[in-house]
């Protein structure tokens, strides 16, 4: 547990970066993207932390593997996602849908996420 409420300190205990790739294999294929999605100020990578509470009603049953496999399975539809951006001869981007796979980090920490939420309100508030 944090050390009071008004500590940031906790522990996260990170497993192993593994790549998930789409349950049953996709299209080998280059997507350009629009002129829209193409634009030179437009050209930055997004990335996400996304935090889930566990469920006591669930038992042993681990949150991540539920993840894991739903997104293997939803993958098969948005392949592209699990492509790689590639630049074209006149540096137009595309996607070279490769199924490689997207990031997936599972991890552990000693707070909840009421406590979290609890301590950025406390200090976005001073």
């Amino acid at each position: 547990m944090p050390q009071s409420e008004t500590s940031l300190t906790f522990v996260v205990r990170r497993h192993v970066p593994e790549l998930i790739a789409p349950a049953v294999s996709t299209p080998r294929e280059l997507k350009p993207l629009s002129d829209i999605d193409d634009k030179e100020g437009m050209r930055h990578q997004v990335s996400s932390i996304d935090m889930y509470e566990r469920d006591p009603k669930m038992g042993h049953i681990n949150p991540a593997s539920i993840i894991r496999d739903a997104l293997a399975k939803v993958l098969v539809f948005y392949y592209p996602f699990v492509g790689r951006l590639k630049e074209g001869p006149t540096r137009k981007l595309m996607v070279d849908c490769t199924s490689e796979g997207v990031l997936f980090i599972e991890a552990e920490a000693d707070f909840t996420l009421k406590q979290l939420v609890r301590l950025f309100i406390r200090h976005s508030l001073v």
